[in-house]
């Protein structure tokens, strides 16, 4: 198995993202889109002790809606979910949506957007603590929604991300199946626990690398490793609830129902827990979304086996590519809080 072309979820045909990125003086945070082709069917696994989530009860499979036009990612904690609201009226306006009425077809005026959506706490990283994004950032990360390459590490709602001490940030990647079935999924890695095996600063997503798509990465220091060890103990010594969270969303072009695409979520889940240590603590607010494309027939038993693993292993990676683009921040200044990339913290470039 190798990845797709670009390597990110938008190798699953149809898929598009864009980002918003707040980063300015008194500000860091941002707003993150998915959105697939109509008709794509969604699932959500919620495990995360802290989570802030909209939509997500029409994603049960006892309930009626079961398609999904758009999915949020976003900073800002409970201000940011106003960003969905900005994405719900782009739909809308393109007519897009659940039809409810109106026209033949259910055309602009008869069509209700389906936009799950699901926050991080960013609050004051940047300086000011309810700066946070809003309707017209969600509009603007929708109208920015493009297929091919995604931007990873500090954009959009990884903006103001942490993770374990380090900055954490927006990751994405891919795999192609032998079948031709492709999986693709985005992270947004914000999280108490820790990114990298403490004993030799690697990052966990490595060992569960494609190919070579982390490249040759240089070895942590061991001062700075031990360094980084007593801080991060430090700060999770005072970490205070629902002050993180990391937010996934899984696709794939198979046919699945609800059902099937919640448990592709939760498998998702279990991809987080490879690469990030601990996770889905009562301070996370961890929340993985699955979408179905459905321009593929639905996998027989095996295959279905075969595609939950690939999911799990396609979050894993992300997270590792989320850590390894971030770059490192100081908003010190505007009174918010410094924060080192994975190598200016480890390896000391």
């Amino acid at each position: 198995m190798l990845p797709g072309p670009h390597n990110a979820v938008t190798d699953v045909a149809g898929v598009r993202v864009g980002h918003v990125t707040l980063e300015r003086p008194g500000w860091l945070t941002g707003t993150t889109v998915v959105v697939p082709p109509p008709g794509t069917v969604g699932g959500v696994d919620v495990r995360g002790g802290g989570p802030g989530t909209r939509e997500t009860d029409l994603l049960d499979p006892r309930n009626l809606v079961d398609a999904v036009d758009a999915v949020v990612l976003s900073g800002g904690s409970v201000f940011g979910l106003a960003t969905a609201d900005g994405v719900v009226q782009g739909l809308y306006a393109a007519g897009r949506g659940w039809p409810v009425g109106g026209g033949p077809g259910g055309g602009p005026g008869g069509v209700v957007p389906i936009v799950p959506a699901a926050i991080l706490f960013d609050l004051g990283r940047g300086g000011v603590f309810d700066h946070a994004p809003g309707a017209a950032d969600g509009r603007a990360a929708l109208d920015a929604a493009v297929a091919g390459p995604v931007a990873s590490g500090s954009v959009g709602a990884g903006t103001g991300a942490r993770a374990g001490g380090l900055r954490g940030g927006v990751g994405t990647a891919s795999v192609v199946l032998g079948d031709g079935t492709t999986v693709g999924g985005l992270v947004v890695v914000n999280a108490v626990g820790s990114t990298v095996d403490l004993r030799t600063g690697e990052p966990y997503a490595v060992r569960h690398r494609l190919g070579e798509e982390f490249g040759d990465l240089p070895p942590a220091d061991p001062a700075l490793l031990a360094r980084h060890v007593r801080a991060l103990a430090e700060e999770q010594a005072a970490v205070r609830a629902g002050t993180a969270t990391t937010l996934g969303v899984l696709v794939t072009d198979a046919t699945l129902t609800k059902a099937q695409c919640a448990k592709l979520a939760g498998l998702g889940q279990d991809g987080l827990a490879r690469a990030i240590s601990p996770v889905h603590t009562a301070y996370d607010g961890d929340t993985v979304f699955a979408l179905a494309t459905g321009t593929r027939p639905p996998p027989g038993p095996v295959d279905l086996v075969v595609l939950q693993t690939a999911a799990a292993d396609v979050l894993t990676r992300a997270v590792g590519h989320a850590v390894l683009a971030a770059t490192s921040v100081d908003r010190t200044a505007d009174g918010g809080l410094a924060t080192a990339s994975w190598r200016d913290a480890l390896v000391g470039h």
